[in-house]
């Protein structure tokens, strides 16, 4: 009886449980050469897209205004405090679109590395590029792959990162998907009692990082999708390793092992994972999916909402953080924290670098225009693109999403989670691109 149910597919469901799986692979991890540039085939779309006239300008506006008016419509500003600041820091992104349209503002704000990167190299190529690949990561997240991936890692969570095997699915979303997919997971799971809130809370602020798609934006402003394939791997392995660190220490370390009922864990149960295990749960999902227009809707639909909800903080905290940036020492100040890491690290320019990875608190995003160009090092250039992924804790949207569920972490853990997050991040990448660079 029990292998009549695992036998519920047939070779027709497998090949073309294969062909979205290869499919997905291919539009995200697969380089080809159009004209003369050479990436991944979601980059070239976009790219065509934005070829559009006057494409930039009239988006940005759409979007942004379009983001406020959401913000208004959901109440964006209930529920915390935080969310209030939140709110009114996404509505100074007005101030800038109103800048950025009339051409009226301090002659500083107009140059190059400032509102025009800030409006077309960030806002607008996020915005662009996160409902477009939405539609594309259906076939990775829809169909099965991710059950499958998670079944094989299933061994190595639990010694190596303290999370149950199915945490590997969370950490698979936000890396093929994004944190906010990620983070909808591990609260669904956690309010279920699967997760403690340790688990919980490792999984938030360690797996919860940003998307592929997000990763193409940085390594653009960066000029590195020349490395991409690279990168990417470097990238996904130093944040994994950071967080299998992280998770040892504190505050992390002393988070409570108890589940959202307020019952105490228990000792796991140890199981054997063969490959038929991978199969069979990658094609149960499989079969338990909607359709692929379904689906696609419905990802793109998610992804238009975040485009919504992102496009105005990219604005409005993007500008504010380069402001602060070059009108006072507040992220020099906080530079040297992370100085001596970059320059025991023999990094070059070790106090910009520092500077740099400061403003990634504010927004994951801001750190890349600050080395972007090409007066520096590609050594630079790289360690800031990985350490701006794998610290994951950002104001402008991971934190308030974190804070957006029931885990309980305090604003603290989050400080200080970032803090350990990019220094061990440093030290873990140096040596890596000093290697291979």
């Amino acid at each position: 009886m029990e292998n009549t149910q695992k036998k519920n597919y047939t070779s027709k469901d497998i090949a073309i449980f294969l062909a979205y799986a290869l499919f997905g692979i291919f539009m995200f991890f697969i380089p080809i050469t159009i004209g003369e540039k050479s990436t991944i085939p979601i980059d070239h779309i976009t790219n065509f897209v934005k070829t559009i006239p006057n494409y930039n300008f009239i988006f940005g506006i759409f979007i942004v205004l379009a983001g406020i008016l959401y913000a208004i419509k959901t109440k964006g500003w209930q529920g915390s405090a935080l969310n209030t600041v939140f709110f009114i820091l996404k509505l100074t992104s007005l101030m800038f679109l109103f800048m950025y349209v009339t051409k009226k503002g301090p002659a500083r704000f107009f140059e190059g590395d400032m509102l025009p990167l800030i409006w077309n190299g960030i806002m607008v190529s996020v915005t662009t590029i996160v409902p477009i690949g939405s539609v594309f990561l259906a076939f990775l997240t829809g169909f099965g792959l991710m059950e499958f991936i998670g079944v094989f890692m299933e061994p190595v969570m639990r010694p190596i990162f303290k999370t149950p095997g199915k945490s590997a699915v969370d950490a698979v979303a936000s890396f093929v998907g994004s944190y906010s997919l990620a983070l909808l997971i591990t609260n669904r799971v956690y309010k279920q009692d699967y997760y403690t809130t340790k688990e919980a809370a490792i999984i938030a602020t360690g797996f919860s990082t940003v998307s592929a798609t997000f990763m193409v934006i940085v390594a653009n402003t960066l000029d590195l999708m020349n490395h991409w394939i690279s990168y990417f791997w470097i990238t996904l392995f130093v944040t994994f390793l950071v967080t299998a660190i992280t998770t040892r220490i504190y505050p992390l370390s002393k988070k409570p092992e108890v589940y959202f009922s307020g019952e105490i864990k228990t000792n796991d149960v140890k199981k054997k994972v063969t490959f038929r295990d991978a199969v069979e749960a990658g094609m149960s999902a499989y079969k338990n999916s909607k359709s692929l227009p379904v689906v696609i809707k419905s990802n793109f639909i998610d992804g238009f909402k975040m485009a919504l909800n992102i496009a105005p903080s990219l604005l409005g905290i993007g500008m504010l953080g380069l402001i602060l940036a070059e009108y006072t020492p507040i992220f020099d100040i906080i530079g040297y924290i992370f100085y001596p890491f970059t320059l025991i690290t023999r990094i070059p320019e070790p106090m910009i670098t520092a500077k740099a990875l400061a403003l990634s608190i504010a927004e994951m995003l801001l750190p890349a225009p600050i080395v972007a160009g090409g007066n520096f090092d590609i050594i630079t250039r790289m360690l800031v693109a990985v350490v701006s992924v794998s610290e994951i804790l950002f104001f402008s949207a991971s934190i308030p999403c974190i804070m957006g569920t029931d885990i309980p972490i305090k604003f603290t853990d989050y400080i200080i989670i970032w803090i350990e997050r990019v220094i061990l991040s440093i030290l873990i990448t140096a040596p890596i691109l000093w290697l291979f660079f």
